[in-house]
């Protein structure tokens, strides 16, 4: 009888794991469709699956699948205890991304029958990237399980190595994510253009505060919080610092797998980047408070 007991009992456990992944799931197809909306309605966005290189665009879709594992190692759809389970959250965030943007550039007439297949895929390649990551970006957005916690409670001014490039990590992930809202758009190159040196100057200071104000100075669910024995010249250069030193070669990197740089000299690319690095700091800052 016990043994017959400890079968039921297994299998009931297994129905509702495979339940609560079904609603993890659910979520994640409402993320993708919730984060990735902005692109999937971007004209520019539409344009780089036609003309990007594909050299760069299949590194770019490389590069995103160690990102998504490490992201689902974190947020994924459901708890994970291996990296075996990583990789398959990973996997199915990346089937999500796919699978949305091609319905949704369908269902707005982005793509038709007829057009040439490499164009095809070019589209719904560059848009599964953040439509992927916005997948697994639900599971912390859009989690109602009061008995999942997702939340991580270690005090990163006090966390090992480990604990710290992980940290770093998810920082360069909220960057490319925000980052990819805006670097394939028009208004990256023409604010590069218009902009002085003390225009540059102005964004980097700019940059540097909303992202230190961001996680440490305002108390929003999930920042960190500074001790007193901590000194603020430690937070700085422990995070603030690096934070935007990352923010800054994200936006470079999309830069130029989007080609925006073209011939320009080495200001305006410079410009574009620290205009770019604006945005990609609050998604590095933002990171760290969501996931």
């Amino acid at each position: 009888m016990a043994i017959m007991v400890s079968k039921a009992q297994l299998t009931q456990s297994r129905e509702w794991d495979g339940s609560r992944f079904a609603t993890g799931l659910s979520r994640g197809c409402a993320g993708a469709l919730i984060f990735a909306l902005p692109m999937f309605m971007t004209m520019e966005m539409w344009e780089l699956g036609f003309y990007m290189d594909r050299g760069r665009l299949l590194l770019l879709l490389l590069l995103n699948i160690p990102l998504l594992i490490v992201l689902s190692n974190n947020v994924g759809f459901e708890a994970t205890h291996t990296w075996r389970d990583a990789i398959r959250d990973a996997a199915i965030a990346y089937a999500i991304g796919i699978v949305s943007s091609a319905a949704v550039l369908l269902a707005v007439g982005v793509l038709q029958f007829g057009q040439p297949f490499q164009e095809v895929v070019g589209k719904v390649a560059v848009q599964a990237v953040p439509a992927s990551i916005g997948a697994l970006l639900a599971r912390s957005q859009l989690n109602g399980d009061p008995g999942e916690d997702t939340e991580d409670e270690d005090d990163p001014v006090e966390a090992g190595p480990a604990d710290y490039a992980s940290e770093l990590f998810l920082m360069a992930i909220g960057a490319l994510f925000l980052g990819l809202n805006v670097a394939p758009t028009e208004e990256m190159i023409l604010l590069s253009y218009k902009m002085t040196p003390w225009h540059v100057l102005a964004v980097v200071v700019l940059s540097l505060l909303v992202m230190h104000g961001f996680v440490y100075a305002v108390s929003f669910k999930g920042g960190h919080e500074i001790g007193d024995e901590v000194p603020a010249w430690h937070v700085v250069i422990r995070f603030t610092l690096p934070g935007y030193v990352m923010s800054l070669l994200v936006s470079a990197y999309t830069l130029w797998t989007f080609e925006r740089f073209g011939d320009a000299s080495i200001w305006p690319m410079l410009a574009t980047v620290v205009v770019l690095g604006l945005p990609c700091s609050i998604g590095a800052a933002a990171a760290r408070l969501i996931l």
